[in-house]
């Protein structure tokens, strides 16, 4: 877990995880055994671009801000 923030993943396809790969532009995904999954090394990194939350499917991917009571969630507007 990151210091500022604590990204999570629920299931997603496949082809979402490989998207969601190219599309972050720190690497904070990597697939694992055929799943997506947060490398937590790399948490801190997120800029916040919110790519991701555009591309996962509605509540996918919750990314929270743990300096500050708020949780940023996928809202799949280009599934």
């Amino acid at each position: 877990m990151g210091v500022f923030i604590e990204v999570t993943v629920e299931k997603v396809a496949s082809e979402v995880g490989q998207q969601l790969l190219q599309l972050c532009p720190v690497n904070i995904f990597k697939l694992e055994d055929g799943q997506l999954v947060v490398v937590p090394e790399n948490e801190d990194e997120c800029t916040l671009c919110e790519l991701c939350l555009d591309a996962a499917p509605p509540n996918a991917i919750r990314i929270k801000k743990l300096y500050k009571d708020e949780t940023l969630v996928s809202r799949g507007k280009n599934v």
